[in-house]
């Protein structure tokens, strides 16, 4: 090191040294100050470095090594080596973890699938088997990804025929995707794969990765789609996304896109909003977690039968994705992403997840101003949807 670098440097560390004292000397003083005059001292309101908090519960204690790994404070700490190195052991191993025994209290105790989820929680390196690379060539406005099952064809065959169409609608272009996992043979599922594989052929809207389609790995199939869109869909405008046994109107969503300012619908996340949820405790329950394994309360999160956002804040997602520690219930998890980027969904009275009232249904006038309602089987989809364009139709 040449003589004027030496002395650069020791210009540098004798200057930080100067601080450091004048900081200390100043508490000092205000210290002094309050006990001889009465002033108070004005406290920061909370820690400038969040400090490890103690927690019983996994999840919380996993996500807390990432909050840590992507502070910029602490990154600037550390060298680009040892960043890779901890995020390659905080996210990529597809290895299950033997240590859980010792890092879960009471982890025995669990249901399997929770110890199954838990074990590959830091797994999200699952191969794209069926791919459509050229779903977006054209640039569309509004493109439909619909989770699903390999045993669900007739779901898919009733939303090709109705809400689903890949079409124009004035001059906004509609396209069509599905996304799937492996069905697996432990689950006892039969093996489809010759006749997903016709049905991709004819239809050229599969995707399916391989990895299990279970409920708890719909953050996976979450996960992997951001990642599509922001590769293989990058220029979309807006995604609706949803459940393959929910009525949409998409006639009437285009027309709710088209009110839009496009500049502030940058940031546009709408659906049916839960708010001031937390996680039940009731283990009969489907989205029962264990107080071992989550513990706090969920962040406003849109129900994952189906929410509307923009392409830009897709993009945005995948990245928050990184970021946030992998959790079995896919919408909470979704919501905790748009938390990780300082945004909330907006709640949209034309979604209802949570279906309309009885004496409604029967009328078809009543779904002229929805945007979604959930559930509906096959037929019950098709018929809705050819009423509502029928020419003649009076509401």
């Amino acid at each position: 090191m040449s003589v004027g670098r030496k002395r650069t440097k020791l210009v540098g560390i004798l200057m930080m040294v100067n601080i450091f004292i004048y900081i200390v000397v100043e508490i000092s003083r205000s210290g002094h100050q309050n006990k001889n005059s009465g002033k108070k001292v004005i406290l920061p309101k909370g820690p400038f470095w969040k400090t490890e908090v103690s927690v019983k519960a996994y999840w919380n204690r996993e996500q807390h090594k990432l909050d840590d790994l992507y502070n910029p404070v602490i990154a600037a700490l550390r060298n680009a080596s040892m960043t890779e190195s901890l995020n390659a052991s905080t996210m990529h191993t597809c290895e299950p973890n033997y240590q859980l025994k010792n890092e879960i209290r009471d982890f025995d105790t669990l249901p399997d699938r929770f110890k199954d989820f838990l074990s590959y929680l830091r797994c999200r390196n699952y191969p794209l088997m069926i791919d459509q690379p050229t779903k977006c060539q054209n640039k569309p406005t509004l493109l439909l990804a619909i989770k699903s099952l390999e045993s669900h064809f007739d779901r898919r065959q009733a939303i090709r025929q109705s809400w689903g169409k890949e079409t124009t609608i004035g001059n906004q272009t509609i396209v069509r995707v599905f996304l799937l996992g492996k069905a697996s043979a432990s689950d006892d599922f039969p093996n489809l794969s010759n006749m997903l594989q016709f049905e991709s052929s004819q239809h050229k809207d599969i995707l399916l990765w391989d990895y299990r389609d279970t409920f708890f790995n719909l953050t996976l199939k979450e996960i992997f789609f951001l990642k599509w869109v922001s590769k293989s869909c990058p220029d979309v405008h807006y995604i609706f996304k949803g459940d393959d046994d929910v009525f949409v109107n998409t006639v009437y969503m285009v027309d709710y896109l088209e009110t839009l300012d496009k500049e502030k619908a940058k940031d546009l996340f709408v659906g049916d909003v839960i708010t001031n949820a937390g996680p039940h405790r009731e283990k009969k329950l489907k989205y029962y977690v264990p107080e071992n394994v989550f513990e706090g309360m969920y962040p406003p999160y849109a129900g994952g039968g189906g929410f509307l956002y923009s392409g830009y804040l897709a993009k945005r997602l995948y990245n928050a994705t990184h970021q946030v520690t992998l959790y079995p219930i896919d919408d909470v998890y979704t919501g905790m992403c748009l938390r990780k980027l300082g945004l909330a969904p907006e709640k949209h009275k034309g979604f209802r997840t949570f279906d309309i009232m009885q004496k409604d249904r029967q009328n078809i006038c009543a779904y002229r101003n929805l945007i979604l309602v959930h559930s509906r089987n096959p037929q019950e989809m098709i018929r809705i949807w050819n009423k509502l364009q029928a020419p003649g139709l009076k509401c």
